[in-house]
């Protein structure tokens, strides 16, 4: 009879200490155990056994974690007030420093960054934030990924979202784009009549070693000009065009049978 108890209670000692001491970690995740308070390691994936009451463990997720940096009031170094808002991309590194070093690593994180955009944003100016944004992302990202790698931290990247600026700076912004389209017009309109300017003097200086070349083209525009429907046609003769048919009547006035 007695043994009957004594392997009830081991069977209730099992069943009490046994979901106390097992523990399943998934492929993603890292459990960090400590012994009475000491820090033991990290364990993991897969399952494995703890002693109960005396080991604690805490999970860690390795995976790719994304932060939204709520939107900052900034100011640019060009003295513009915007809101500008931003993603941050990061993994957690070493799981045992995530745990010891900082008491919420994400939190940490995000109030990490919020201070840097702030502080990146009003070392910028709005050109800047606009048009070279790539540069401002890689900036943030390499003083964010400084501050948290003592954490276990690996910032992968920072993007800014948004940058909102006031209305009357919308319009500026409008004018000097139109402005700038404008005068791209006009270099292109005035190099396309420099290129033309070149093509009628080279033209030019070929018809003038040529004279027989402008008769051709003056004939060429009669031609053109014939085809037009129109009831008077005046067009100047060309004095070239006369000048063999005045010089035979000459010849003939001074020979002896004219």
């Amino acid at each position: 009879m007695q043994w009957v108890i004594v392997l009830g209670l081991i069977i209730l000692l099992i069943l009490v200490v046994a979901p106390a001491s097992v523990r399943i970690v998934q492929e993603y995740e890292r459990g960090v155990i400590f012994r009475l308070g000491r820090l033991v390691g990290a364990r993991g994936p897969g399952l494995f056994f703890m002693i109960p009451y005396v080991e604690r463990m805490v999970k860690v997720d390795l995976r790719m974690l994304t932060i939204d940096v709520p939107p900052q009031e900034c100011i640019t170094r060009d003295n513009v007030s915007t809101r500008v808002d931003a993603v941050i991309y990061f993994r957690v590194m070493d799981p045992e420093k995530a745990v010891v070093k900082v008491l919420d690593f994400i939190r940490a994180t995000s109030l990490i960054a919020q201070t840097t955009l702030r502080s990146v944003v009003g070392q910028s100016e709005l050109d800047e934030l606009l048009t070279h944004r790539e540069q401002v992302n890689q900036r943030l990202q390499q003083i964010i990924d400084e501050q948290t790698t003592p954490w276990g931290v690996k910032v992968s990247a920072v993007e800014v979202k948004d940058v909102e600026i006031p209305a009357e700076m919308r319009r500026a912004l409008a004018r000097q784009a139109e402005a700038e389209r404008e005068r791209r017009a006009k270099i292109i309109h005035a190099e396309g009549e420099y290129a033309a300017a070149e093509r009628l003097a080279a033209a030019a200086r070929v018809i003038q070693q040529e004279p027989a070349a402008l008769q051709l083209r003056y004939l060429q525009t009669l031609t053109e000009l014939a085809t037009e429907r129109t009831s008077t046609l005046v067009f100047p003769i060309p004095v070239d065009l006369l000048t063999a048919f005045m010089q035979g009547r000459q010849n003939l006035r001074q020979s002896p049978s004219g």
